[in-house]
């Protein structure tokens, strides 16, 4: 995205500016990944980036990466690449919202760490399943063609 959007978290809209650079980066490799690994299964839609998800009428988020069931529309993946700018948007407010949708996964890219933190649903909110670095692999079960390396994840050039 080149333009700049809106967010309304909590009621409060923000106008966001992109970010470009690594950022970007890290979304496009994501994206990429993502939509080689759902093109055999026609009851994922995977949206485009940062897409506009209405949550309810005090929050409407635009995840950098979504991923709903096709047949109801339901979000069920969000991924947010974290940005120094935006960095309590993200690991605090949107999360919390996140964690009262009960959305089943959430993966917080940290691109000043190098990690993802991996986030699968409970009864009891958001657990932190992993937090991979280095040579570990991204993989979601409910995606067994999907693995991403993270280290080509974060990769300094374009592979």
């Amino acid at each position: 995205m080149i333009d700049p959007y809106e967010e309304t978290i909590q009621g409060e809209t923000t106008l966001r500016m992109p970010l470009g650079g690594r950022h970007e980066l890290i979304c496009t490799r994501l994206q990429t990944a993502l939509t080689a690994s759902v093109t055999d299964f026609p009851g994922t839609k995977l949206h485009e980036l940062r897409s506009a998800m209405r949550v309810d009428a005090n929050n409407l988020l635009r995840p950098d990466i979504a991923i709903a069931t096709a047949a109801t529309g339901k979000i069920w993946l969000v991924a947010e690449v974290v940005s120094s700018e935006d960095h309590h948007a993200d690991t605090v407010e949107k999360k919390q919202i996140y964690e009262t949708m009960k959305l089943p996964r959430l993966w917080m890219i940290d691109p000043r760490y190098n990690n993802v933190e991996v986030y699968h649903a409970t009864e009891y909110g958001m657990r932190l399943e992993h937090i991979l670095a280095g040579s570990d692999v991204l993989t979601e079960k409910l995606l067994p063609k999907f693995q991403l390396a993270i280290a080509d994840l974060f990769a300094s050039n374009h592979t």
